[in-house]
């Protein structure tokens, strides 16, 4: 006796076209998503209970990479963190800085206890550095004479890998090549800590790995610049930076958490080479955007940008959809840089060229036809 299977209202085939689905096994770890296990019937509760415990969320933030959807761990009591030689930049550059980022609306830590300093950052300070989105280092000629200086790019760097703190530097009258090297007075401060806490000094060691790491970030060198005008673009770019918010995901259904955990898992986020590729399916109407959201809004500060494209299916019927798609996607990875797009493989050309060395998240709601995917996320070489 042989009986007809009931057809699985979870399988591949019922989320996407055949053609599309045999084109994208080879590039997406597929991941089947059960409303069952989401939906319930949900009474008031108290908000903390669909948060995660404390173990489980640092836990998922010791695990990166481009993909698809609670808010994120580094929300930050500050705005944006100063590191800086006070002797260098304090009365000009800092304070016209700090000024103008005030002016802003932007909630900005500037150390005030320099006279106090010794060579131990002190538990305050590493909690500002920790509860602070943005951290700007003014590399400056004396920067790397103060063990305390060094201390904190240290705790920036580190926060950096672990927290997703977003870190640029300033080269003040000092070239990144002194720094990331280190030459010139650099140097001569590095052997001066040598000889005070000995050449093999595994302290010594983190501080020039933290000056090379953060030397090597994209940031602002001032030799030769208008002063002025370069305090703009750095306000600029971090009221940009500041203005990614997060996504708005209705009040979540019991049993959602889990599931941004399990996916977070899954994201190899301590990397900083692997392009990772994730492919969420299921049933219509299980809450696969939901769980995107949620997942985008634990994990995007932790990029250099990111792009969530919503609806693609409804917004991409024809070419020149696609064209706009592009565009938009472009202009959220780029900070607000606008591009012109005039072809899909225009636009193919412009994603591959601008985005290769960027670190980015990027999302694609309600994909249905392999054209969409290969106009906006071809192939793991894009990124």
């Amino acid at each position: 006796m042989t009986t007809k299977s009931k057809p699985d209202p979870y399988s591949l085939s019922n989320s996407l076209p055949i053609t599309c689905l045999k084109k994208c096994l080879n590039r997406f770890e597929f991941v089947p998503f059960n409303a069952r296990y989401v939906q319930s019937n949900i009474h008031m509760r108290d908000r903390a209970a669909t948060r995660p415990d404390t173990k489980h969320s640092e836990e998922a933030h010791q695990t990166s990479s481009p993909l698809m959807a609670a808010s994120s761990d580094l929300k930050g009591n500050y705005d944006v963190f100063l590191s800086f030689r006070g002797t260098d930049v304090r009365n000009n550059f800092l304070g016209h800085l700090y000024t103008a980022l005030a002016q802003k609306g932007i909630y900005t830590y500037v150390d005030s206890e320099e006279l106090q300093k010794g060579e131990q950052i002190t538990p305050a300070l590493v909690k500002a550095i920790e509860d602070s989105r943005i951290a700007i280092i003014v590399f400056s000629k004396d920067y790397a004479s103060s063990p305390w200086c060094l201390e904190e790019v240290e705790k920036i760097m580190e926060c950096k890998e672990q927290r997703g703190l977003t870190v640029f530097p300033v080269f003040y009258k000092v070239e990144p090549k002194e720094v990331r090297t280190p030459r010139g007075s650099y140097q001569e401060a590095l052997v001066k800590h040598e000889s005070k806490f000995g050449r093999d000094s595994e302290k010594v060691k983190r501080w020039k790995k933290a000056l090379y790491d953060a030397g090597s970030l994209s940031g602002w060198d001032l030799n030769d610049k208008d002063e002025a005008d370069s305090i703009k673009r750095i306000v600029r770019k971090i009221s940009m930076q500041l203005d990614r918010t997060p996504l708005y995901v209705a009040k979540h259904p019991v049993g959602l958490r889990p599931h941004v955990v399990q996916l977070e898992s899954m994201l190899n986020l301590e990397s900083e080479d692997d392009v990772l590729m994730i492919g969420l399916w299921g049933q219509g109407g299980v809450g696969k955007t939901t769980l995107a959201k949620a997942l985008y809004n634990d994990i995007f500060r932790r990029f250099e940008a990111s792009c969530f494209l919503a609806n693609v299916r409804e917004t991409s019927k024809d070419s020149k959809d696609l064209v706009h798609l592009q565009e938009k996607l472009l202009s959220e990875l780029l900070l607000g840089k606008e591009l012109t797009v005039f072809s899909v493989d225009g636009g193919i050309n412009l994603i591959q060229d601008r985005l290769c060395c960027k670190r980015v998240l990027l999302v694609l709601d309600d994909v249905i036809d392999v054209k969409q995917l290969n106009a906006l996320a071809g192939k793991r070489e894009w990124f």
